[in-house]
């Protein structure tokens, strides 16, 4: 199925769990990708690299599930967005009392840079992007697990404590890591923006994915609209 909020192909929960049927809906699988994917403009070359994604994102969903964990729960129970995340930060700072409360937050992982035992994460939801610093020795095996076969696209929740680094970037110490939704198609080559406005115009979800400032305007504009009809 399509995801409702993302527009993303997506294999529905249990798909391949029955091996009987594990060959057929994979190339079923793949079939609607390649057709999502020439519907992008994309050339054979590129599709079939997207393929090979797609494969190698779903060996990580089957590994998700071998450790007993749901790569598409029901339920997750965030208590702030980005946005307030933030300015729960600028509260603790000008209170002198930073990293006192736990958050849980949950998002899309848009970027991802890795240091030794380190990495940082992009996380963004509908309010706002904040960055995740993730420690592997303070992770239990599970969420260290869900750490290394993480991928762009990945829609993640996150528990930890608010903090900023030298460069004034405001971070999660993140403590502990679920995984909420696993992407089985890339992002947007260029996430910064999509540039073909044929694209843009024929596959919206794509152009509200990869710019920010088109969702912003369509929120206006509900917005708009529902204040007039009163």
């Amino acid at each position: 199925g399509v995801h409702l909020q993302t527009g993303q192909l997506a294999a529905p929960p249990g798909l391949f769990h029955s091996p009987a049927r594990h060959t057929r809906a994979r190339k079923c699988y793949n079939r609607a990708a390649r057709l999502t994917e020439r519907g992008r403009g994309l050339t054979e070359e590129k599709v079939t690299r997207l393929e090979q994604i797609t494969e190698e994102r779903l060996a990580k969903l089957e590994r998700v599930r071998a450790l007993g964990l749901s790569p598409y729960p029901n339920r997750f129970p965030r208590s702030h967005t980005g946005a307030e995340a933030i300015q729960l930060l600028e509260t603790e700072e000008a209170a002198g009392q930073l990293g006192q409360a736990t958050l849980t937050l949950a998002g899309r992982v848009t970027a991802r840079r890795g240091m030794g035992k380190l990495a940082f994460l992009d996380l963004r939801d509908g309010s706002a992007r904040i960055q995740l610093m993730v420690q592997k020795n303070v992770l239990s095996e599970a969420a260290v697990a869900i750490l290394e076969d993480l991928d762009i696209g990945d829609f993640i929740g996150a528990s930890g404590t608010l903090s900023r680094t030298r460069t004034g970037e405001p971070t999660l110490m993140a403590a502990d890591l679920t995984l909420l939704a696993k992407s089985l198609l890339p992002l947007p080559e260029k996430w910064h923006g999509l540039t073909d406005i044929d694209i843009r115009h024929r596959q919206r979800y794509l152009d509200l994915i990869a710019n920010p400032a088109v969702k912003d305007a369509f929120e206006l504009r509900s917005r708009i609209i529902s204040a007039t009809r009163r």
